[in-house]
Formats: C-alpha cells, structure tokens, sequence
C-alpha cells in the first residue's frame, strides 16, 4: 500500500467520522467545531486529486467564509433561541422525522443505485482522455486555465454563487440580530 493511499484513507475516515459527529452531536459548538474538520480534510482530499485549486478555494470560503458566519450567528444568537435547539426530542425516530428518513433512505438508495451501474471506464469521454494521454500531472499548471474559463466560459455559475454567498451572509446576519421585545 503507497503512502497516497494511506493518506487518502485516513483523510476519508477523518471526514466521515467528523462529518457524522457534527450531524448527529446535540451540542451545537462542538458540532460547528468538528465541521470545520470535516471541511479541511475535505480540503486535503482535493489536494491528493491534484485540484489545488479547489482544495483552496475549499478553505477560503466555506472555512473562513461560511463557516465563520455560521459561528458568529451561533454566538450571538440570544440564549431562548439556543434552550430552544438544545431542548429537542431526544428520539433519533419519531413520526415527525418520518417524510425526513424516508427522504434519506429514497436517496441513499438512489446513489448506491447509480454508484453500482455506473462503468466509469467506459464513459465516452473517459475513453478518449485516455486514448489521447489527455492526463493532468503534478507538473502542470491549471491555475491559468481555471482562472480564463472561470472569467469567461464559467461566468454565470461563478456568479450564482457569489449571490450564495450572499444570501448566506444575509441569513447569517438575520440569525444573528437581536429580536425586539414586543
């Protein structure tokens, strides 16, 4: 076994492990903690794809950005908002969470579904980046390339989630101002 896989491993047990704490802990700050490990190992993750791009653009904004937010929205939420979050039901199952379950486990089927039928060797543009070498090595640079497309052939995307970004920082402000009493 290489030292890559060894890597790949552990960083994907780290992300799930984490990622599966933060849903399922009822202590909010810790659960806003551990996802911010679940998104750095997601970050090293990308890094080990050779998408370094995306490994930082990871960090820059759902670490520093969004999750940041959702922290000062935590912290300065009002302290009758928190009780409220933290005295829930206890009952991991219960009819109110059954249109949820089933959601989840239509889904979960879906993609075990697709995972299983899906021939990724034999997607036509998988055959023919490998007929014509066309491989990303460690030694290209793809910054230049994704900085052209980003600016010109991807601009309406990169747009849509900048006013993401937007929205989550206004509903990160909106959970974050204090309620007049009335």
């Amino acid at each position: 076994m290489t030292l890559l896989r060894v890597l790949f491993y552990f960083l994907s047990f780290i992300a799930i492990v984490s990622a599966l704490y933060a849903a399922s802990s009822k202590n909010l700050v810790r659960s806003i903690f551990v996802f911010f490990v679940t998104l750095f190992s997601l970050a090293g993750l990308y890094v080990l794809a050779l998408a370094d791009f995306v490994a930082v653009t990871q960090v820059v904004i759902y670490v520093g950005g969004i999750l940041v937010l959702i922290l000062f929205a935590f912290m300065l939420s009002g302290k009758e908002t928190l009780n409220v979050l933290q005295k829930q039901e206890g009952k991991f199952l219960s009819m109110k969470k059954l249109p949820a379950i089933l959601l989840a486990v239509l889904f979960f089927v879906v993609l075990i579904n697709v995972v299983f039928k899906a021939n990724a060797d034999n997607l036509p543009w998988v055959r023919d980046a490998i007929s014509l070498k066309n491989e990303i090595t460690p030694k290209d640079i793809m910054i230049d390339n994704i900085g052209v497309n980003l600016m010109t052939r991807y601009l309406l995307p990169f747009e849509a989630i900048s006013i993401l970004l937007l929205v989550a920082l206004v509903g990160a402000a909106h959970l974050s101002r204090k309620e007049g009493k009335a």
